[in-house]
C-alpha cells in the first residue's frame, strides 16, 4: 500500500505512541503518506515503589514498534502536569460526590496541550493520535466529527479540545474500523497486533478503584437505603458509587423484596449515604433533564439559544434529541425522552448529526 503524497514529504508529524495497536498503525499510515514521522511516548503517571509499572511495558512495546517502522522515539515525562491539571481535579470531584471522567480531562490538558507544546518544540508541523475521530474542514473551520467506526468513536472524550488545537492535529484512523487496524498490524507483524485495549483511569491503568482512591481520599463505610428509607446494606464509601451503578453493592437477599438486581439512584456525600432501587427500568433511575454550570464549545461560532441538537451522556450512549436553554445559573438541557443513569460529574456532549459541538459537566439531573 503506497499512499505517499508528495505534499507531505517536508511535513513532520509527531505521533503520540502509547504502546498500543491504534497509535502504532497510525504511525505506519502517516509514514506511508509521506510524512516525516517522529514518535513520542508520554509518561503521565509515577507509580509507587513495588507497583507493576504498566508504562514501562507500554514504552517497551512502543520502542519495538518504532524500531520496526524505522522512526525515532522520544520519551517525555508529563506526570507533574497530569497530577496538577488532571488528577487533582479528578480527586476534587470525587470529594464533592461527583463522578468525573479523567479521560476527558487528560485529552484537554495533556494530549492536546502538554503534548502539542512539546511536539511543536521539537519541530512538528502536526501531531497525531490513535483516536477514532475525524476532522472535517468547511468554510475555513475545522469540525470534530464521528469516526467511521461508530462503536469505537471517541469524540465524546474529545469535546473539551478546541478548534485551534485540532487545527494542528491528524487522526489517521478516522476512516478505518478497529478490525481493519488490527489486520494492518498483523500484516506488518507488529508485536502489538493482538494487544488488548487499555481500560481504567487514563494513563493510570487498571486498578482496584476502592484501593486506589483510598490512597488519596478517606473512605468510610456507610449505610445503603432503599427507596423507602430502609437500611438494607453497607457500602465502602459513598464517593465510589455513581447513579445507575449495579456492581459493588453486595446486597444479598432482602426480606420482602423480589430477586431483582439493585442499582444506585442517588447519594448524599455529606452523610455518606447511598440510595438504591430494584430493576434496570426503575423510574428512579431516569431523568428528563439535566443542568450544566458551563458548556465548552469546540468552535467559536456565535451561539444562539435555545439550541436543538442531540445529547450523549456516556461513551456509546445512543444520542437523544434535546433542547439547550440558557439560564441565569448556567444551562438547562431538556430531553425528548427520559435517559437512564444521568450522573453528576459525567459529561453531557452535544452533536449536530455527526459533528461534535462541545459539552459540559453535569451538575444536576432532574
Amino acid at each position: 500500500m503506497n499512499l505517499t503524497d508528495m505534499n507531505n514529504l517536508n511535513k513532520t508529524v509527531v505521533v503520540g505512541m502509547s504502546g498500543g495497536v491504534d497509535s502504532s498503525v497510525s504511525a505506519y499510515l502517516l509514514k506511508q503518506q509521506g510524512y516525516k514521522v517522529i514518535g513520542l511516548f508520554m509518561q503521565n503517571w509515577q507509580n509507587e515503589p513495588g507497583e507493576i509499572c504498566t508504562s514501562e511495558i507500554d514504552f517497551s512495546d512502543a520502542s519495538e514498534v518504532c524500531d520496526k517502522l524505522e522512526i525515532p522515539l522520544h520519551k517525555a515525562n508529563f506526570s507533574d502536569d497530569y497530577w496538577d491539571r488532571v488528577f487533582e481535579e479528578f480527586l476534587s470531584e470525587h470529594r464533592n460526590g461527583r463522578t468525573p471522567n479523567p479521560d476527558i480531562l487528560c485529552n484537554r490538558e495533556i494530549k492536546f496541550k502538554s503534548f502539542l507544546k512539546y511536539a511543536l518544540k521539537i519541530g512538528a508541523d502536526f501531531i497525531a493520535t490513535g483516536h477514532y475521530a475525524s476532522l472535517v474542514e468547511r468554510n475555513g473551520n475545522k469540525y470534530l466529527c464521528r469516526a467511521k467506526d461508530v462503536d469505537k468513536d471517541q469524540t465524546y472524550f474529545l469535546h473539551e479540545v478546541k478548534e485551534s488545537e485540532f487545527s494542528k492535529c491528524i487522526f489517521p484512523l478516522q476512516n478505518l474500523l478497529k478490525s481493519e487496524v488490527r489486520d494492518i498490524a498483523k500484516k506488518l507483524d507488529l508485536s502489538v497486533s493482538s494487544k488488548k485495549d487499555s481500560v481504567g483511569i487514563c494513563f493510570v491503568g487498571e486498578k482496584n478503584m476502592k484501593d486506589f482512591i483510598g490512597r488519596f481520599i478517606e473512605l468510610k463505610k456507610g449505610p445503603i437505603y432503599d427507596e423507602n428509607d430502609n437500611k438494607i446494606g453497607e457500602h465502602n464509601g459513598a464517593t465510589l458509587y455513581t447513579k445507575g451503578q449495579r456492581h459493588g453493592l453486595n446486597i444479598g437477599g432482602v426480606k420482602g423484596k423480589k430477586e431483582l438486581p439493585w442499582y444506585v439512584y442517588d447519594k448524599n456525600i455529606n452523610n455518606n449515604e447511598i440510595y438504591v432501587c430494584q430493576g434496570v427500568n426503575n423510574k428512579l433511575l431516569f431523568s428528563k433533564s439535566l443542568e450544566c454550570e458551563s458548556i465548552s464549545w469546540i468552535n467559536d461560532n456565535k451561539i444562539k439559544y435555545p439550541i436543538n441538537c442531540y445529547l450523549q451522556v456516556r461513551h456509546q450512549h445512543t444520542p437523544v434529541k434535546c433542547v439547550i436553554n440558557k439560564t441565569k445559573k448556567g444551562f438547562k438541557i431538556i430531553f425528548d425522552e427520559s435517559i437512564r443513569g444521568v450522573a453528576p460529574g459525567q459529561s453531557a456532549v452535544f452533536y449536530d448529526d455527526n459533528i461534535c459541538l462541545g459539552g459540559g459537566v453535569i451538575s444536576k439531573s432532574i
